[in-house]
């Protein structure tokens, strides 16, 4: 059996193996996973969890439920291996997702390392470590649009690394109610940089 690394909420399960949380909890309700852990832990899920999480939306195109409940089995027999044949023309390569998993598990333990919550620094928000740079401000200039450089060039404390931790981290632990703004929290940046947004492409005939 799998030693269990650690327990993850539907949350953390989500940013790890990449899923969106609702799906998470629909896999769970429906017992889609065989959940490794005591009842006690309430919702949480295993290593072995995520595995499967990733693997049953992942080929949930091309498989069938049954087929997907195979593949499990075949793994469970075979848990060293590196490929798993789904079917005579699907080769499932788990030694990869596994990788997948185990790197931004890794990720996600490092955010949790350097991010912290302060008494009296920008109200308890989560920052990084030794800076006042709010790590879901980031998180939210990411996937706004926002490029690595152009946050690091207005945050000069942080590295395209952080840049990634904030991501991972924020998946992890959603805010609850509606973000707060920078002016809020009493932070400002360091530089800003203007952007021009691209015009939109004029529809031609054919297209």
């Amino acid at each position: 059996m799998t030693q269990l690394v650690r327990a993850y909420t539907p949350a953390e399960a989500a940013a790890v193996s990449e899923i969106a949380v609702k799906s998470v909890h629909n896999a769970i309700d429906k017992r889609i996973i065989a959940r490794r852990l005591a009842e006690d832990e309430g919702r949480a899920l295993s290593d072995d969890d995520l595995l499967r999480l990733k693997l049953w939306y992942g080929v949930g195109s091309i498989l069938s439920a049954e087929r997907r409940q195979r593949l499990f089995d075949t793994i469970d027999q075979n848990p060293d291996a590196d490929t798993v044949r789904a079917d005579d023309y699907l080769i499932v390569d788990v030694a990869r997702a596994r990788q997948q998993l185990a790197a931004r598990a890794e990720a996600l333990r490092e955010a949790e390392r350097v991010i912290e919550s302060v008494k009296g620094v920008l109200g308890g928000e989560p920052v990084f470590s030794k800076t006042r740079v709010p790590v879901r401000t980031i998180a939210v200039m990411k996937a706004q649009g926002a490029t690595t450089e152009e946050i690091v060039e207005g945050y000069p404390s942080l590295t395209s690394r952080m840049v990634e931790l904030a991501e991972i981290w924020t998946a992890a632990h959603p805010a609850r109610g509606r973000p707060r703004k920078l002016s809020d929290l009493g932070a400002t940046v360091k530089s800003a940089k203007r952007l021009s947004l691209p015009k939109a492409a004029s529809k031609t005939s054919g297209s």
